[in-house]
């Protein structure tokens, strides 16, 4: 049984396993930046798709990317209009991401702040956090504590009496925005439509 409590889940974070919690979107699977290759290794996935990092708030991100104080000003209005929510920015990584993140690009770091209170909760203790859905890599999302259980027996999820009152994210994967420099380009559309006209 790898059902614990939310201090010991936010205690195994700190300790660098796997832990699992309920996101805006979909089921999250985490552990520190540092570790990141136990989330690669677990989800059997390649290391062509790098992971996120998500943090309670936008300030505890800023500092893991890096550009022009033109663009700072354009992504942090973008994440004031969109976050907390479902949209990823990817952005160039500062020299504070360890490579394990982002193994083949390790100039580009996508960062996000989920609308999840329980989130929220564990990143203000934990800090920002390499995270991906709760799957094996290229099957869908995995969207409950049992369903997790089951895949992942070594993770700890968070117990079901700890996630009461929380409502389940919506079973769509963030909107995947990435920086080129000029505007945005389109990864991945998901849970949020980015009106990117206005934010050229």
């Amino acid at each position: 049984m790898t059902q614990v409590f939310l201090a010991d889940l936010i205690i195994g974070a700190h300790a660098g396993v796997l832990v699992s919690f309920p996101t805006d979107t979909v089921p999250a699977l985490a552990t520190i930046p540092e570790k990141a290759g136990l989330i690669f290794a677990a989800k059997q996935r390649s290391h062509d798709k790098p992971l996120i990092l998500m943090a309670a708030n936008a300030e505890d991100l800023w500092p893991y990317v890096k550009g022009s104080k033109k663009e700072y000003k354009v992504w942090q209005e973008v994440a004031e209009k969109y976050w907390p929510g479902g949209l990823t920015l990817v952005l160039p990584a500062s020299d504070r991401i360890p490579k394990v993140m982002n193994p083949i690009d390790p100039t580009t770091i996508g960062i996000r702040v989920p609308k999840s209170a329980i989130a929220q909760t564990i990143l203000a203790q934990t800090g920002p956090l390499a995270t991906t859905s709760a799957n094996f890599s290229g099957q869908p999302p995995l969207q409950t504590i049992a369903e997790i259980e089951a895949q992942f027996p070594q993770v700890l999820t968070l117990a079901t009496t700890e996630c009461q009152g929380e409502t389940t994210g919506m079973g769509i994967p963030s909107t995947v925005a990435k920086w080129t420099g000029i505007n945005w380009q389109i990864l991945r559309q998901g849970a949020i439509k980015l009106d990117i006209s206005s934010d050229n």
